[in-house]
């Protein structure tokens, strides 16, 4: 059911666009003003999200560990896994934003017979993941030659590097492909296991499916329709300077292609992609786990009349007495 009623709204989003396009002509509205109403909502639900993260209240210590925590001088901790100071939090930040460590870890629980409990090295994901991540960030750097005049050498020496084969005389980027190969595996793990089907819902298949239409129109354009490259840069710089004009000569395939972007960047605050903003504010992640060296007090208590144990005894001395309970004070 998931799977159907994420795919029919990628397809209506499809269809939208080609009838505002093609039958009613709108292509002011799709080149033009979407992209600014996606942008809008994109930054309000981003400042929305990240507000109400930085105002949760984490008074203690509760980060995910993997490792030996800081304690006696001769034990050797893990700096890394359970980090105790600043320093080492940046390095598992690190690792875990540039290279997704906790992944890299991941393993699988099987039950045989017996019984006998079997763990298993599990790096798909991992890799899937990764191959993914690092395509789609190469990705938007080569895109920055449409936003941007002159273009930064950093992007064309990402461009050098990424179209290195070449296909007559056109360069064939690699993560074109590898950032298809990753939406695929992540989109297909969600299909062929079980757990992972059982728990998938709609709002897991949109975002795979939109980028899986934003890279196929993609292809398509560089590849085997092709479009206006100078045109479409005139348009970017246009709506990025706030001076939108739509040029002629750009065909459906590109509104279809940019319409598909700013749907999937109008939806990122409010899907799970938002992780992207989400992991630097994560207490699991992002804290030293230093309870043993500092003593951590909620600042958020509020004061509570308690009843010592002084202020016990004082009042039922001569009943504990009587039941034969020790005091301290006779």
């Amino acid at each position: 059911m998931g799977v159907a009623f994420s795919l029919a709204v990628v397809g209506v989003l499809i269809l939208a666009i080609t009838l505002a396009v093609e039958v009613l002509g709108l292509r002011f509205l799709v080149g033009a003003v979407l992209p600014y109403v996606a942008v809008a909502v994109f930054l309000g639900g981003m400042v929305y999200r990240l507000l109400g993260w930085g105002r949760s209240p984490v008074p203690f210590r509760i980060p995910t560990t993997g490792g030996q925590q800081r304690s006696l001088p001769w034990i050797k901790p893990s700096s890394l896994d359970n980090p105790s100071s600043t320093a080492g939090v940046i390095g598992r930040m690190a690792l875990e934003i540039l290279l997704f460590r906790s992944l890299f870890r991941n393993t699988k629980a099987e039950l045989h017979g017996g019984p006998h409990l079997a763990y298993h090295w599990e790096k798909w994901l991992w890799l899937g993941a990764l191959v993914f991540h690092w395509s789609m960030l190469l990705v938007v750097i080569r895109h920055l030659r449409f936003f941007t005049d002159p273009v930064p050498s950093f992007v064309y020496w990402v461009e050098g590097i990424d179209g290195f084969l070449r296909v007559g005389l056109r360069a064939l980027y690699l993560t074109d492909i590898t950032l298809l190969l990753g939406v695929t595996y992540l989109l297909l793990r969600r299909f062929f296991i079980p757990q992972v089907r059982y728990i998938s819902l709609p709002g897991d298949y949109v975002p795979l499916f939109l980028l899986l239409g934003i890279g196929l129109s993609g292809v398509l354009m560089r590849y085997f329709v092709g479009v206006d490259v100078a045109a479409v840069k005139e348009l970017a710089l246009g709506v990025l300077t706030f001076r939108p004009r739509i040029p002629e000569g750009i065909g459906v395939l590109f509104y279809i292609h940019w319409g598909l972007v700013c749907a999937l960047l109008a939806y990122f605050p409010f899907s799970k992609l938002v992780h992207m903003g989400g992991i630097f504010l994560t207490p699991t992640r992002n804290l030293p786990n230093d309870s043993r060296a500092r003593r951590h007090v909620n600042p958020w208590n509020y004061p509570v009349k308690v009843h010592t144990y002084e202020e016990y005894e004082e009042e039922f001395r001569e009943k504990m007495k009587l039941a034969g309970i020790p005091v301290e004070k006779e």
